[in-house]
Parts: structure tokens; sequence; C-alpha cells
């Protein structure tokens, strides 16, 4: 066969190899349907006031985060806003450079710019996530493209808490709730929506232990609480439960895990006490039955219990270390110093045994002197 044969046979096969096994990124965004002819690419404005075109300042080429929210929301915002913080600080770096946080208010009207970036501060929201609000048609547009639309004649909330993952570059996208472990949903997020780029082998399904839940006001505190509260660690979004159940009266506490926003439309003191001083933000009505309000006041009495064993123990131990310290450190001038005495056996030859008689001593009571 002639070399221009041989040539041209190897051009022909690099071009149909080339055609045929095209990098997955180039052949997902030539045949991504979910692209600039699906999405809107209104206007948006951010928390600083910065203005956004939806699809291409937003969307175009990115792994992306999004849900709806609204600042005066009483029931389930705070929970998911505070979930997304747990992701957002799972995530680290990765938010802002990779992978993008946004939240679309469906309350344009009250959510100005200034009051989205005091929400957002509450929350301690990072770089790499926008608060968004803009005109009412234009976002209940967005809403219903991304699957997130929710009537408000319908829906109490206005929304249901759900979350939209996407990578817009390889039309990868999941609708989740945004109530989930943060764990798993910071999984999705950085390794299922780059999983074309950076796939890893997982375990099988029938490698994975049985699944129990042995305390079950713990299981509803980390799900439903820990986003926003901790148990002795300190104030978060909200203040730290240690100690709670004894601060509190029963009823009260009962009442207030079960309808917060009712405790706090009927000017309840401590309630109006509590939002004033935790940045005005709205603890959320979960909707808990009785008997998971029950078993979370009687998680938190468990830990609080636990607590105060763990402090008398660490006091005790404090206790004995200082005595023993103090001991250690007895004046030196206290003890008896033995090396300088003489251990010699005493003379008794040498001893004067003359002893002097007082003339006036009586003895027998008779006198002496004459």
């Amino acid at each position: 066969m002639s070399r221009k044969s041989l040539i041209t046979i190897a051009a022909v096969t690099a071009a149909l190899f080339a055609a045929t096994f095209l990098p997955l990124r180039q052949l997902s965004a030539a045949n991504n349907r979910w692209g600039a002819d699906y999405f809107p690419n209104v206007t948006l404005t951010t928390q600083d006031g910065k203005t956004v075109h939806f699809y291409d300042d937003l969307l175009k080429g990115k792994i992306v985060v999004i849900d709806l929210i609204y600042t005066n929301c009483q029931y389930s915002c705070p929970l998911e806003t505070a979930r997304m913080a747990q992701v957002q600080r799972i995530l680290g770096d990765r938010v802002g450079k990779d992978i993008f946080f946004y939240s679309i208010s469906i309350d344009p009207v009250r959510d100005t710019p200034e009051q989205l970036k005091a929400y957002a501060e509450k929350f301690h929201a990072g770089p790499g996530w926008l608060f968004l609000t803009g005109k009412k048609d234009d976002i209940d547009l967005i809403s219903k493209k991304l699957g997130l639309y929710s009537d408000p004649d319908v829906n109490k909330d206005g929304h249901t808490p759900d979350v939209l993952l996407g990578n817009e570059a390889t039309g990868q996208w999941i609708r989740n709730s945004a109530l989930d472990n943060p764990r798993y949903l910071s999984v999705m997020i950085g390794d299922w929506l780059n999983s074309w780029h950076n796939a890893k082998l997982g375990t099988s399904y029938t490698a994975a232990t049985p699944f129990s839940i042995p305390d079950q006001g713990k299981y509803l505190f980390k799900t439903h609480c820990a986003a926003c509260h901790t148990v002795g660690q300190g104030d978060s979004v909200g203040p730290d439960l240690m100690s709670v159940t004894k601060v509190r009266d029963h009823d009260w506490l009962t009442s207030f895990i079960s309808t917060p926003d009712k405790v706090l439309a009927a000017n309840d003191p401590i309630a109006k006490a509590l939002y004033a001083k935790y940045k005005q933000v709205n603890m959320p009505n979960l909707r808990l039955s009785s008997e998971d309000v029950k078993l979370l006041i009687h998680y938190l009495e468990t830990e609080n219990a636990a607590f105060e064993d763990k402090a008398a123990a660490e006091k005790l131990a404090a206790e004995a270390q200082a005595k023993l310290n103090s001991e250690a450190k007895m004046d030196p001038n206290m003890k008896m110093d033995h090396s300088n005495m003489d251990h010699s056996p005493m003379d008794h030859s040498k001893m004067n045994h003359a002893m002097p008689i007082d003339p006036n001593m009586k003895m027998d009571g008779v006198s002496t002197s004459k």
C-alpha cells in the first residue's frame, strides 16, 4: 500500500475516533435541552444591589444549588436556610469557585436587597452564596422553569422546602428536600453533579449496614434542630439549649416547640426576648406531633443530666488534683533536717550530778532554813 493511502486512512480513522469519543462535557453541552433555550435570562438583583442575568451570569457552565425563600417565613425557610449554611460549611471554599448557591425570594416586594443582606448575615452565609430578588412575574417564571413553584393559595408556606441541584454544563439536575442530611446533600452536590469529571466507585448497597434509630429524640434533634442550635457547644443561629429544660417551664417549652409562631404572636415576653436577641430569626413551626415534642424534651433532659454528671466528675477530679499539688508545694523549711544532727552516744561520766538546793525550799512541809 502506498504511503499516501496510509496517510489518508489514518486521517479518516482519526476523524471517526474524534467524532465518536467526544469529551462528555462537550457532548452534554451540545445535546443539553436545559440550556439557554430553556432557562429565562431575566434580570435579578443580589443582596449587594448588583444586577445579574439569570442564565448568563448565574447558570451558564456552573454547578448550582437553588432554593426559594422569603425572609418573613414562619415555617420551613429558617430551617431550610440554616441547613444550606451547614452544607456550605462542609463544601468549604469550593462554594464560590466551582459551586454556587442561590436563594431566590418569592416575596420581592418586601425582600429588598437590604433585607436579604441582613437575612444572609443572620445565617452566616459565606462567599459564593447570593440572595436574589426581582420582579414577581420573573421570579414566578424562574420557579416554574426550575420545578420549584408552588401555588401560594394551596400551600400555606408559599412554597415547599425543596432545593434544585444542577450542573448546567452536563445537563444533570435533581430536586431534593432542602431539609435533608447536610452531609448527604454535600456529597450529591460535590461529587454526583461533577461525576463526569471526578467519578468515584461507591460501595454496593448490599454491603450497607442495617439502618436503625435507637434514640428517636436524638434523631429529631439532629434532623430538625441542630442546624440552628447546639447542646453545650454555645449559641449558633439560635441559643444553646443546654439547661433549657431547667430554666424554662415544661408547659411553656412544650408550647413553644409545638407552635412558636403562635407563642410569639401572642406577645409572650420570653419569646419576644429570644426573637430580639437572636436577630429576629423566626423559630419555624415544624408541625411536630405531640409525641415528637415529648421525645425532643426528653432528649434535652438526658443531655443536660449527662452534662451535669460530667461537670461534677471533672470538679471532683480538679479538687483532688489541687490538693495533691498543694501538698507537693509544702514549705521545705517546715521539715526537720536530720542530716546535721550529732548522733554519737551521750557520755554520762562528764555530767554534773550536783543539784543546787534552795535553802528556803520546804520539804515535807518543814522549812530547811536555820
